[in-house]
């Protein structure tokens, strides 16, 4: 389990394309200077295994072609950033929200509106998801927990927004996701929770 604050911006210093997977060296040395073979780094929001800890500032990891399916990370390459997290430690608070770091479907940067104080960035929001999604909760972007501002558009057309805040525009992927960018979205847990039991009764 993850909380969504991301600890360290990151970046992909090697791939190796396979049969059915690929097998990315991450370059993180806060999230690698505890890490261990078997723990759980998320990547751009998507939960990984630490296959190999082979430098002391690096971490394996081998992505199978599922989640390279479904996720943002088929397009990454040598030199691209990421934003990391370790596992949350259950001592630890709860700085965003409970994220597992299991992608439920992408969407596309469609704009970014700056202001003196925070940049406000219009994400599209696929119809697979889009009813778990409202406004003032909670979505995780590219591993990022953030608070959903606006919600709009048609089925089929419909879009989310996030405020982001100079912290966030700094120490994250968010800060450089020009339109066009393709982001990983994970959505409140508890909404599909509650929906299968509605659908159950």
């Amino acid at each position: 389990m993850f909380t969504g604050i991301v600890e360290e911006l990151g970046e992909i210093v090697a791939r190796e394309d396979l049969a059915d997977a690929a097998r990315f060296t991450v370059r993180g040395p806060l999230v690698t200077s505890d890490a261990k073979h078997g723990d759980s780094i998320a990547v751009n929001g998507v939960c990984l295994t630490v296959v190999d800890v082979p430098g002391g500032d690096s971490f394996t990891t081998d992505v199978m072609q599922e989640t390279l399916d479904r996720s943002s990370l088929a397009r990454l390459a040598t030199g691209s950033r990421v934003n990391l997290e370790r596992a949350a430690a259950v001592n630890s608070r709860l700085g965003g929200h409970i994220v597992q770091g299991h992608v439920d479907g992408t969407g596309t940067v469609l704009s970014r509106t700056p202001s003196d104080n925070w940049t406000v960035v219009r994400v599209s929001l696929p119809d697979s998801i889009s009813r778990y999604v409202v406004e003032k909760g909670s979505i995780t972007v590219d591993g990022v927990s953030l608070t959903v501002s606006a919600l709009g558009g048609d089925r089929g057309d419909e879009w989310f927004e996030i405020s982001l805040i100079p912290t966030t525009l700094s120490l994250t992927t968010l800060g450089a996701a020009e339109p066009g960018t393709v982001v990983n979205l994970e959505v409140d847990v508890i909404a599909k929770y509650v929906e299968r039991l509605q659908n159950a009764r």
